[in-house]
C-alpha cells in the first residue's frame, strides 16, 4: 500500500509521506498510516482552500482536527502513534514553503532539507521513539499540533520552479547520486514525474544487496513550475 499522499490546489501543493512502523511496534492506534496520510490530507487541503493563515497555523490546525477523528478510539499519548512528513508551498506575492522531516522542497536556489532524523545519537527503537516530537530530536506530523511549528520555514521571491519530494524520491540525489538537486529539476521540467521515478526504480533495483534502507519505497514527485 502507498502510504505518501499528495495534493494540488490552485496556489498551493503538499507531499506527505506517511512513516512505516515495524510490525512488532505497538502505535496504541486502530487505524494504520495510510488512514492517517488521508485524513491529514484532506484536513490540510481543506484549510488551504480558504485560509490564509501562515502555513505553520494551518498545519497545526489539520494535525489538532486529525487528533480529534481518533482520540476517543485510540491511544494519542503513545510515542509510536502513526505519522507523517509533511512538505508545503504556497504561492502568492512571495513563495511560501514549510518542510517537516525528510520529505524535501527543491528550488533553483537549493534545496529544503529537513535532516534532523540523520542526525539523533541512536537509532534504536526506544531512542527514536523516544527522540521523536521532543526537543533535541525530531518532528513529524502525529498527535502534536505543536510539530508544525519546529518546522523549516521561509518564503522566496521570483521562483520559476520547483518540486516536492517525498524521501523515496529525493533518493535520485541523497541516496544514490543520480544527479544533483538542479538536474532533478532539469529531469523534471523536460521527461517528468513518471522519468524520475523510473530512474529512481531501475537504481534501486541495480544495487548491491543487502543495503541499509529499504530497496524500495513509496516515491512521490510534484513539479511546480511558475
Amino acid at each position: 500500500m502507498n502510504e505518501d499522499y499528495h495534493a494540488v490546489g490552485p496556489d498551493w501543493a503538499f507531499v506527505l509521506d506517511g512513516a512505516t512502523a515495524p510490525s512488532d511496534v505497538d502505535s496504541g492506534c486502530a487505524h494504520d498510516v495510510a488512514w492517517l496520510v488521508h485524513r491529514l490530507g484532506a484536513e490540510l487541503a481543506a484549510r488551504l482552500v480558504v485560509s490564509d493563515q501562515p502555513l505553520a497555523d494551518v498545519l497545526a490546525e489539520a494535525i489538532a482536527a486529525t487528533c480529534a477523528a481518533h482520540a476517543d478510539t485510540c491511544d494519542l499519548r503513545n510515542p509510536s502513534s502513526p505519522s507523517s512528513t509533511v512538505s508545503i508551498l504556497r504561492a502568492g506575492d512571495e513563495v511560501e514553503y514549510l518542510v517537516l522531516a525528510d520529505s524535501p522542497i527543491v528550488f533553483d536556489s537549493g534545496a529544503v532539507v529537513d535532516d534532523r532524523l540523520d542526525h539523533l545519537p541512536s537509532y534504536t527503537q526506544e531512542a527514536v521513539r523516544d527522540l521523536r516530537n521532543q526537543p533535541g530530536g525530531f518532528w513529524v506530523a502525529s498527535t502534536k499540533p505543536e510539530a508544525a511549528h519546529e518546522a523549516f520555514q521561509g518564503t522566496l521571491r521570483d521562483v520559476r520552479r520547483a518540486a516536492l519530494l517525498s524521501d523515496g524520491a529525493s533518493r535520485y540525489v541523497e541516496e544514490l547520486g543520480l544527479g544533483t538537486w538542479p538536474d532533478l529539476l532539469d529531469l523534471l521540467e523536460e521527461e517528468g514525474p513518471t522519468e524520475l521515478l523510473a530512474q529512481v526504480r531501475a537504481a534501486e533495483a541495480a544495487r548491491p544487496e543487502p543495503h541499509r534502507s529499504k530497496q524500495h519505497d513509496d516515491a512521490t514527485a510534484v513539479y511546480l513550475s511558475f
